[in-house]
């Protein structure tokens, strides 16, 4: 749960650093965009390998509450020590990609959409790559079967499980950058339903399951929009978009309820 907020430490440094540039120098706004992200990945970095050492490392062996406690607390620090930098107000994110918008077929996109959409493609493109045709996937997918085993087999299980969660920051903070691009703004508190959400699509899809992950956000999204509109219109937009939050969470207990192991992922039948 305190992916999120890795997510939102991305979105403020990007803006720290996009902002500069955009006041201070004539560079492009690819240029701009791409060095904001390249100094908010390393910051990210730092923060999921502390969060690793300092949360998480000494719990794998506890009661299974203890990291989800761990990891609401590292949240709320991570919020604090956001609005103590940056501030409590809402900070402007620069518009550095143009709000240019296409008509297809009825259907409207704008260039920022379709950059989000591209670079999360690419994204979970490499990240497939890395799990299943790397020394490091095979290592990461080992650790999180049978930890003790692999640890037999010569894994260092303390460096993968590190290096898991560095790669996963790195990811957030592209991810905040594009948020931050998106939505226009950047606010400590801007993680705390992203982690929510992401936590929802990674359940619809299936834990463990990257094509999962990718798929459950998609539906996620489409629900969101679709149950939105269509209570909009039952109730003469009494209950509107502010509302589309809520049908993220009813697919959440739904799943739940219905198919735990999400829609790409395996059941597991009881032991003997």
């Amino acid at each position: 749960f305190a992916h999120g907020e890795v997510v939102m430490i991305g979105a403020m440094v990007a803006f720290t650093v996009i902002g500069w540039l955009a006041a201070n120098t004539s560079l492009p706004p690819l240029a701009i965009v791409l060095i904001g992200t390249l100094v908010a990945i390393p910051a990210c970095v730092a923060v999921g390998y502390a969060l690793e050492i300092f949360a998480y490392r000494r719990l794998r062996h506890a009661p299974r509450l203890a990291p989800l406690i761990t990891a609401i607390g590292a949240s709320i620090v991570l919020q604090q020590v956001a609005m103590m930098i940056w501030s409590r107000n809402p900070l402007g994110f620069p518009q550095i990609i143009p709000n240019t918008v296409f008509h297809i077929e009825g259907a409207t996109i704008t260039l920022v959409q379709i950059t989000i959409i591209v670079t999360s493609v690419v994204l979970m493109a490499g990240l497939t790559l890395v799990v299943y045709r790397t020394r490091l996937g095979v290592a990461m997918r080992a650790a999180s079967q049978n930890a003790a085993i692999a640890g037999l087999m010569g894994v260092n299980v303390n460096q993968i499980i590190a290096a898991t969660f560095m790669l996963g920051a790195a990811l957030a903070a592209v991810a905040g950058v594009m948020v931050g691009t998106y939505y226009g703004i950047a606010h400590y508190t801007m993680g705390s339903l992203l982690g929510l959400k992401a936590f929802c699509a990674a359940v619809l899809g299936g834990i463990g399951n990257l094509a999962g992950a990718m798929l459950g956000g998609m539906l996620l999204g489409i629900v969101e929009a679709l149950g939105a509109g269509y209570i909009g219109d039952f109730t003469n937009n009494v209950f509107g978009s502010n509302y589309q939050d809520v049908f993220a969470f009813l697919v959440l207990i739904g799943v739940l309820v219905f198919r735990p192991s999400g829609l790409l992922g395996e059941r597991i039948g009881d032991r003997a």
